[in-house]
């Protein structure tokens, strides 16, 4: 009798836990969905009182895992150029407005994918597909906006088989955005987005933090213009890069004591995704230029969106946790080498953004004239 009682006890307890995962898995998604649905309230708010100047995204809670990243940027680059094609931040977008966001579930994402790829293989065309989708418009924005740069076609060298030290242009179509710590190079990380800080002020940490070794070049992540250059307080000797479209602004922070950055870099300089910008320190935390107060070697590196300039400073800002952003680049490290007479490192293989080129620029205010 105590043996069935016991084994009746275990089954309920073994339905009320999945019933509770369950109902959690639903809260999730009810959450993720209900932001949305309130940045969209507070975009048609805005519309009603100001529709020229306040009709933006106000929030992104970007979520998307390095395996989904992986498996639409690959759909992505592999269809380019066929009548199968979809970008990879639709292809992202369509998976968040069945899942509310949530890219927790691998095995959910890749059959929202795959059911994508099915119907377009089928001669369904995107439009019809999103046509009933509430918040796909939403998340292609935010997505566009989060990675809107960094796949693209470009040109890059490469090393000719069987002749070294020679190489050629070759011009392709995929990732053109780079790890932002060079290759051969190591460091360590784990996802510290939102953890307290308390130099100055209480407040949550807004970037990623990649710890390595004193001297390890930066890489640019993305093609852009350098917005920001000095030192501040709390990130120390900095580097913040725009992206040409202006919606994303990349921080590069605590960078080495004494030569920070390359010499030739200044405000309105052009810099090329891969290109060495900088050198990983651990300067900061002090009103005293060039001072290492931070106890661990580290970038912090971090994304902000804007959709409106009123949200480039202030309380307005958007950051998003590069996390699972870093660890899908790991793919992309750009190869450098060390001129012995200036001690600074270089990439090897020269690169060409169509980005760049469309960009104004101008000899005074170009890294590479």
């Amino acid at each position: 009798m105590k043996k069935i009682l016991f084994v009746n006890l275990m089954i309920l307890l073994i339905f009320a836990g999945a019933s509770y995962w369950a109902e959690v898995g639903r809260g999730m998604r009810r959450t993720a969905a209900q932001t949305v649905s309130q940045t969209q309230e507070d975009r048609s708010e805005n519309t009603d009182t100001d529709e020229e100047n306040e009709d933006y995204i106000h929030w992104v809670d970007f979520q998307v895992s390095e395996f989904a990243m992986s498996e639409a940027y690959e759909y992505d680059r592999d269809t380019y150029g066929t009548d199968a094609h979809v970008g990879w931040t639709d292809l992202l977008a369509w998976t968040a407005a069945h899942t509310g966001g949530s890219f927790n579930d691998d095995r959910e994402v890749l059959s929202l994918l795959t059911e994508l790829e099915d119907k377009i293989s089928q001669g369904e065309t995107l439009e019809q597909m999103t046509s009933g989708l509430e918040y796909f418009p939403y998340y292609k924005e935010a997505y566009g906006a989060v990675l809107g740069g960094m796949v693209g076609e470009f040109e890059i060298e490469e090393p000719i088989e069987g002749e070294e030290g020679k190489k050629n242009w070759v011009k392709k179509y995929g990732l053109k955005a780079f790890h932002p710590i060079a290759r051969g190079f190591p460091y360590s990380d784990y996802d510290d987005f939102g953890v307290s800080r308390t130099y100055g002020y209480k407040r949550n940490h807004l970037g990623h933090d990649m710890m390595g070794q004193t001297g390890t070049p930066i890489i640019a992540v993305e093609s852009g213009y350098v917005e920001a250059l000095g030192w501040n307080q709390y990130g120390g000797w900095r580097i913040g890069i725009r992206s040409f479209d202006k919606k994303r602004y990349y921080y590069y922070a605590h960078l080495r004591q004494g030569f920070p950055y390359q010499p030739e870099l200044k405000e309105g300089s052009v810099v090329l995704a891969g290109d060495v910008i900088g050198y990983m320190g651990h300067t900061g935390y002090s009103t005293v230029e060039d001072t290492n107060n931070i106890d661990t070697t580290h970038l912090h590196f971090g994304m902000q969106l804007i959709f409106d300039e009123s949200q480039k400073d202030g309380d307005n800002e958007i950051w998003v946790d590069c996390y699972q952003i870093v660890r899908f680049l790991y793919r992309n490290r750009s190869e450098t080498e060390r001129n012995a007479e200036t001690k600074e490192w270089r990439r090897i293989y020269l690169f060409k953004d169509p980005d760049a080129a469309a960009y104004e620029r101008t000899v005074d205010f170009s890294m590479y004239p």
